[in-house]
């Protein structure tokens, strides 16, 4: 009722579509709620303001929609591209880990797996009905672990290499598990996991970490943040 097969991969239908719409609302508005509560921690906002029902604020949605919008587009940019899937783009996962540092670990990953959900929406590959599992929701929502380092010094950056080492954990579980006949020639269906999975994502990962070291670019990030929980 919800997914279709279609050369061998299942592909939502238009109740499928609905329901994972549904689902990125939902988390959407978790985001939202996970956000207020880390800002009343931080003093930002009174506590009696955020007991009142979770109340959504425009400010808190709009962080979290645009880096899933802005991680959406980023991840077309691809630096390199591998034929079987996996690709190294330009800073689309530094984008997704961001709520996570902004607003810490619940907003992070509730932001990070509606990412996942998102991608299922409009760029689905699903061979196996766990492997969606790993692939969408928990490979894209490890990068929420960021959330882990949000009041840490240099915070931004110890949270960005957690996240994306989450995601490479779930991507080679991915492979090992669903993409072993797809191995090079010599080698074990896991260490192939683990090497041809590490090449995209700490590709990204070495150029991102480049650009968090720039001092404009911490400092910027940093007053965002101020800005975010204001």
């Amino acid at each position: 009722m919800f997914y279709t097969v279609i050369d061998g991969t299942y592909v939502p239908t238009t109740p499928g579509k609905v329901l994972l719409a549904v689902l990125l609302v939902i988390l959407l508005a978790c985001a939202v709620i996970f956000a207020r509560r880390y800002a009343a921690a931080q003093d930002q906002e009174t506590p009696d303001t955020a007991k009142k029902g979770g109340k959504l604020t425009v400010k808190q949605l709009v962080f979290c929609a645009m880096s899933i919008a802005l991680g959406t587009i980023l991840s077309e940019i691809k630096i390199i591209d591998f034929p079987w899937g996996g690709s190294a783009t330009l800073l689309s996962m530094f984008v997704i880990c961001l709520p996570g540092y902004l607003f810490g670990l619940g907003a992070g990953l509730m932001t990070s797996i509606a990412y996942g959900v998102l991608q299922l929406l409009i760029n689905p590959y699903v061979l196996f009905p766990m492997q969606l599992v790993l692939d969408y929701l928990l490979a894209f929502g490890a990068l929420g672990l960021s959330g882990l380092f949000a009041g840490a010094k240099k915070g931004l950056l110890k949270g960005y290499l957690v996240g994306i080492f989450g995601r490479w954990v779930f991507t080679v579980l991915s492979g090992w598990i669903f993409f072993a006949e797809y191995a090079w020639e010599g080698w074990p269906p896991l260490p192939y996991s683990m090497v041809y999975n590490g090449i995209y994502i700490f590709a990204e990962g070495a150029l991102t970490c480049a650009v968090i070291l720039i001092p404009a670019v911490s400092n910027g990030i940093a007053a965002v943040k101020k800005m975010a929980l204001s």
